[in-house]
């Protein structure tokens, strides 16, 4: 075997294999250097790894033989080569005729006595203390490796050598809280290594790992920023990280520990972790890995078991369901909807790693096939690479029947590959009802939409014209004028979803926006990254980054809002790439746009780079190319599809040098980037006004600032005047009350603060109650005031009274001064409050106390809800959303803008104890979180 493949007969025979493949894949290399045995795969010849599992799957062919996964990570034709000279002599004339696998081990039922959910599960750990009790034997995983045997682990396996890492990791000082990084690939130290951060009361940071060993210190190079905002003191990794051990530590100084899990296995320690609360950090899911400024999606046990049983009720998950995946557990797909809802079900998962799936796809189908798989997906791409894989010989012996849900998420879905799919494996017994689209993103943990089981891939098909020029996903019969899109079906149960326009307001049906979202796995931020959170939200909505419609409650996703790319299921993003492009000697730094362009019928996104160089010189302009090839790989771990080098300003950029992609991107498709670029003189004179424009515009604006603060401060200075001259001398509160009213609605209105008020038919008319507000501004009383029509007394600190100009038009207005700090002068303060509340006043109060200038919902004292309680009134709660941006604590400049007050319904005490308080504590808490549009703040 050994003479026969290393002939000259047989490497002619694999370059030729090989020259076909890269004209198919790339028709542009008619000039190009020829493919000789040291060529690069990728940087040399373009080819991604799904071209080079196409290449793999022709090699097996010709060749008769079975490669190793690991051929996936030949960088050259001469390595592939070795590994054919390794391979034995085959026992048949082709790999497709081998007999089918032996059956898998047998699956143990569920217990009779047991419904096999831990329903009462409030953490993951929970879930898996449920399934110990009940059946610890049971066959949790099927981890497929080298062999055609699984390595099965149970629930008790998988706990017991868990257990082993949380006692390792509390020895190395990792407590609860604390964040652990994961950069493993699919095997078994993946999964101990996961729950055993879990079992110390640790949070887990999956990280994915580099393709290739031979790039791990780039990869890491990467990783440093994520290891950086995480704070992560620790990473579970291969050998290999040691090496580069000083270079994470230089980029991630919180890392502390670099270990493997036989590390790990070397320490013992007698410290309990502390168990995790429901609301405790349980996943840092990261949603890019090479963006400077990495975002961390915050998930709780609480919101990542809502998740899991959301989508098991949807699609009906018993214990008598198989779940295959190949998918990465770096990604929340694999990770939550394939592993962690599998093991809170009890469902026995089958894993292959992504490595042998790009290798050899239908084995993915085969384990589908020989376990009697009823649930298993993919992102699209993992469907055509199957379809590539695909011949009679190959397919004839497999069974589908048992596969019940196909599922297809994480990039956009093709309905041709589906149908294509579902044609090629009909004789296999795969059901068309069976495929279904999904939609979902890390912010809600996994899933958002899944189509209805058993109703297969819906295809809306909307009139072209009249979507591109006016959003309205009109229903088109004529195949010629219509543009499809594919159904992804409704919301999970407790979900709900909307489509907006770009000013926030709520579109109707068959209208295309920005899509938003909530539910319960909604996550509170991104860690450690405010401004970016506060992006997220939209009042009490998330918002997605997709654009898409809705048609009878079901999903139809039209694009991406971002300039995010989609390759294999994975996010690339081009800042890094332009950067580093940028860099290169040669090309213009500053001036590489990179963009994704779909093929149309596929959705499949090439990857173009446009960089600008004034090289002329064919030979050095190739050079150039292959520089770009090797960055591009080198930060992205992909080739380009398409390297456009173009003359100066051929790269579109708006008027403050940012870059235009999207113009870009339409020229590149219009054939115009080789286009001429108008005289030297006229682009710097363009440029040049335009730069002093903008100086101008900034000018202008700073003196606007100031001018508006003067302004405002005259307008509040003018109204306090009106009302000291002539409100305090009113003899009756509620005169007093409605001339405030009124002045204050006048100078928010002539302040440019525009009020928007729902909810005020809430108020109760005929009795007192306490009003209870979020306090994020001073600007919170004059919106108060300007917006409820009632007579309101509030409460002050007592501070205030000793401040002679603050003290006489508060109580002038009815306030109450508190004592804050000393309890028995605290307790005197409240009781008469209480007895004006019993004599018919109305209170409005703020329970947190103070503000501060960050955004954040502070607890809440108890004086407020003891009051309400102990006089038997209702409470309102009021939340104000915006004055914490129009004026900030500490800051005296002022800003106009939106605030919006949202009165909730009066909430009844159930009682006059301290437990009746409380429980109008936390439900006045829940609706003022849910509508001031901040999240609660977190303690340091």
């Amino acid at each position: 075997m050994a003479n026969r493949h290393g002939s000259r007969d047989v490497q002619e025979r694999l370059l030729a294999l090989l020259e076909t493949l890269v004209r198919e894949t790339r028709p542009d290399r008619d000039n190009a250097a020829p493919i000789g045995l040291d060529s690069r795969l990728d940087r040399d010849l373009g080819l991604d790894s799904l071209a080079r599992s196409e290449l793999l799957l022709r090699v097996e062919q010709a060749f008769g033989i079975r490669l190793p996964e690991s051929a996936l990570l030949a960088e050259t034709p001469k390595a592939l080569l070795e590994l054919l000279q390794a391979q034995p002599q085959p026992t048949h004339a082709s790999s497709e005729s081998r007999e089918k696998p032996a059956p898998a081990p047998p699956t143990p039922s569920v217990s009779d006595s047991t419904e096999g959910q831990p329903h009462a599960a409030t953490t993951l750990n929970e879930a898996m203390d449920w399934h110990l009790q009940q059946h610890p034997q049971r066959p949790h995983l099927y981890l497929y490796g080298g062999d055609d045997q699984p390595q099965v682990m149970s629930y008790a396996d998988l706990d017991r050598e868990a257990q082993g890492v949380a006692a390792a990791l509390a020895s190395r000082g990792v407590s609860q809280g604390d964040r652990v990084a994961l950069m493993l690939p699919t095997s078994r130290d993946y999964f101990i290594a996961f729950f055993g951060v879990l079992r110390a009361g640790a949070v887990p940071v999956p990280i994915y790992p580099p393709a290739r060993p031979a790039q791990l210190e780039e990869h890491l190079r990467r990783h440093g920023r994520i290891l950086n905002n995480a704070g992560a003191g620790l990473l579970i990794t291969a050998t290999e990280a040691r090496s580069v051990a000083r270079l994470l530590h230089a980029e991630a100084p919180h890392l502390r520990h670099i270990v493997t899990l036989a590390d790990l296995g070397e320490w013992q320690s007698h410290r309990k972790p502390r168990r995790p609360e429901p609301d405790d950090l349980a996943l840092l899911q990261y949603t890019s890995g090479s963006t400077g400024d990495p975002k961390g999606v915050r998930l709780t046990h609480a919101q990542l078991l809502a998740n899991i049983r959301a989508m098991g009720e949807h699609l009906e998950a018993t214990p008598d369901d198989v779940f295959v995946s190949w998918l990465p557990l770096y990604h929340d797909m694999g990770l939550i909807a394939a592993w962690l809802a599998s093991l809170y079900y009890a469902i026995p998962l089958v894993v292959m790693s992504p490595l042998t799936f790009l290798s050899h796809p239908l084995r993915w189908l085969e384990l589908i096939d020989r376990h009697r798989g009823t649930i298993s997906g993919a992102p699209n791409f993992g469907y055509e690479l199957c379809l590539r894989a695909m011949t009679s010989e190959r397919t004839q012996h497999l069974d589908l029947s048992s596969w019940r849900v196909a599922f297809n998420g994480a990039e956009p879905v093709s309905a041709q590959t589906m149908e294509q799919f579902t044609e090629c494996l009909a004789p296999c017994g795969l059901r068309r009802n069976a495929l279904m689209p999904v939609y979902g993103l890390a912010e809600t943990a996994v899933g958002l939409c899944v189509a209805r089981p058993g109703r297969g891939v819906i295809v809306d098909r909307v009139n072209r014209e009249r979507f591109s020029q006016h959003g309205e996903a009109s229903p088109e019969q004529d195949a010629a004028a219509a543009q499809c899109f594919v159904n992804c079906g409704p919301p999970l149960p407790g979900y709900a979803l909307r489509i907006v326009e770009d000013q926030g307001r709520e579109l109707g049906e068959r209208r295309e926006g920005d899509i938003e979202f909530r539910g319960p796995s909604t996550t509170d931020g991104y860690f450690d990254n405010p401004e970016e959170s506060e992006k997220l939200r939209h009042g009490d909505w998330l918002r997605t980054g997709d654009r898409g419609y809705l048609a009878d409650g079901d999903l139809h996703i039209s694009g991406r809002r971002k300039d995010v790319l989609v390759r294999g299921g994975r996010n690339i993003y081009p800042y890094d790439i332009e950067s580093a492009v940028g860099r290169l000697e040669g090309i213009r730094k500053g001036c590489v746009a990179v963009f994704g362009d779909p093929d149309p019928e596929t959705g499949v996104e090439s990857l173009v780079v446009v960089a600008e160089t004034q090289e002329q010189d064919p030979a050095r302009r190739r050079e150039l190319q292959r520089a770009i090839a090797d960055t591009v790989v080198d930060i992205v771990n992909v080739p380009a599809d398409e390297i456009c080098l173009v003359p100066p300003h051929a790269v579109l950029k708006t008027s403050s040098g940012k870059i235009r992609r999207a113009a870009t991107r339409d020229h590149y498709r219009q054939g115009r980037l080789g286009e001429r670029a108008p005289p030297l003189w006229r682009q710097l004179t363009r440029l040049a006004l335009r730069a002093g424009f903008k100086r101008l515009q900034l000018a202008l604006g700073r003196v606007g600032d100031w001018a508006y603060y003067a302004y405002a401060w005259s307008i509040f200075g003018l109204g306090l005047g009106l009302f000291t001259l002539v409100g305090l001398l009113l003899p009756r509160l509620t005169w007093r009350w409605r001339l405030a009213h009124y002045l204050t609605r006048g100078m928010a209105a002539l302040g440019g603060i525009r009020l928007a008020v729902q909810g005020l038919e809430q108020l109760p008319r005929e009795r007192p109650f306490v009003l209870v507000a979020n306090h994020a501004s001073y600007l919170d009383v004059l919106v108060l005031t300007a917006a409820l029509p009632c007579s309101l007394r509030y409460l002050a600190k007592e501070e205030l009274e000793r401040r002679l100009l603050i003290r006489l038009p508060l109580s002038r207005m009815g306030a109450l001064f508190v004592e804050r700090f000393d309890p028995r002068q605290a307790e005197r303060d409240m009781q008469e409050v209480e007895q004006a509340v019993t004599a018919g006043d109305t209170l409005a109060i703020f329970p947190e106390g103070t503000f501060h200038a960050d955004p954040g919902l502070d607890d809440f004292h108890m004086g407020a809800f003891l009051t309400a309680a102990h006089v038997g009134v209702q409470v309102v709660p009021v939340a104000i959303r915006g004055t914490r941006r129009l004026l900030r604590g500490q800051e005296w400049r002022p800003h106009p803008g939106k605030v919006s007050l949202h009165v909730g319904s009066p909430l009844t005490p159930d009682g006059d104890d301290w437990n009746a308080a409380l429980r109008l504590k936390n439900a006045t808490y829940d609706h003022i979180l849910r509508h001031c549009g901040e999240g609660p703040r977190r303690r340091t």
